[in-house]
């Protein structure tokens, strides 16, 4: 499932106070997007509940025993940490449940109880308290053995999370993600998520180590341990694929002239990974006092042949910029080809 479709059922099971686990390859965003859903199902931060059981042992979902009796002279378990804090519930809250899949199985058998039932012992969870789990599958390199049955069947639904370049790059537009990595992911999209299990000491493709990677780009380091260090974020095999991208983009042009003059810049024979790079940085850099421009270079791609650039120039600018939207120039630009292109009633 996409990470957008994932994120609105996430919504309705927080509406709704039911358990889901999510399942994905490590850095493919589980975390962020349970963070996201949260924010948009009204969960305030402080009432995310992260734990992560794969360092647990069963005390922490059913409590520390104590000595001190209960009123009826018995012997009673005493919560703490994010046990304590979600019996204390009393706004909507959700308990995230981070890589549940290594947890052992005697924690596993724990956190049934809370799952199911809503209580653990003689405490019991507020109606306003529901699960959001994630766990990795069970492949060799990631610590999942597997996970009990009866614990499966205590989520309303299991759900399987993939890496999708549209999502991503929404996504990463908004995270100062490095235009040029956007672009460069955009031109091959399957460099977005080509995990693999090792246990040498290397880093594969993910949506994650991309975004290291961006930020290793942002260190100005020296030629040499730049591209080491790229190396070091995604594999070396893939960081040179990206150097080889970026060097194609040594004469892009500085977005500022194409919003000075939209008509200053040659299409026709500018190759794909630079019009990528192009609109990704056109996008960005958009505001409502430059967009009448942005429209005129998109309608300048769209009369070159080049409809598809067009579309996802308009597209991203409106992610970033909803309310351009309202603009005389988004009514003119729907009224003319890459309107129709946006409606979907021509292909690019």
């Amino acid at each position: 499932m996409k990470a957008s479709s994932l994120t609105a059922l996430l919504v309705a099971a927080i509406g709704a106070l039911r358990n889901v686990l999510i399942v994905s390859d490590p850095g493919v965003g589980k975390t962020s997007l349970a963070k996201i859903a949260c924010r948009i199902a009204g969960v305030r931060d402080d009432d995310l509940i992260l734990s992560h059981p794969g360092v647990e042992d069963p005390t922490d979902p059913k409590g520390l025993p104590s000595l001190n009796a209960n009123k009826k002279g018995e012997a009673t378990f005493l919560p703490f940490g994010a046990l304590a804090r979600a019996l204390r519930a009393t706004r909507r809250t959700v308990w995230f449940l981070d890589d549940f899949g290594q947890a052992t199985p005697a924690v596993q058998a724990a956190y049934m109880q809370l799952l199911l039932a809503r209580r653990c012992g003689e405490h019991v969870l507020p109606d306003c308290v529901s699960f959001i789990a994630a766990t990795n599958p069970r492949a060799t390199g990631m610590g999942v053995s597997g996970m009990l049955e009866p614990v499966k069947s205590r989520f309303a639904t299991i759900v399987s999370l993939e890496a999708d370049i549209e999502d991503w790059s929404a996504w990463a537009m908004l995270n100062g993600i490095d235009p040029r990595v956007i672009a460069y992911l955009r031109f091959d999209s399957t460099m977005l998520h080509q995990f693999k299990a090792t246990s040498d000491m290397s880093n594969s493709p993910s949506p994650r180590t991309w975004e290291n990677f961006s930020d290793v780009l942002s260190w100005n380091l020296a030629n040499g341990v730049r591209e080491e260090a790229g190396a070091g974020a995604v594999g070396q095999a893939h960081a040179a694929q990206y150097f080889a991208f970026e060097k194609q983009l040594e004469h892009l042009p500085h977005a500022d002239a194409i919003f000075a003059n939209p008509e200053s810049f040659d299409i026709s024979e500018t190759r794909p990974e630079v019009l990528y790079a192009v609109v990704t940085t056109l996008a960005i850099r958009a505001t409502a006092a430059n967009f009448k421009s942005v429209s005129r270079f998109a309608e300048r791609l769209e009369s070159e042949g080049r409809g598809e650039f067009a579309s996802l120039l308009i597209r991203d600018t409106l992610r970033k910029l909803p309310a351009l939207k309202a603009t005389p120039a988004y009514a003119a630009i729907l009224t003319g080809p890459v309107g129709r292109i946006l409606s979907g009633s021509t292909i690019a």
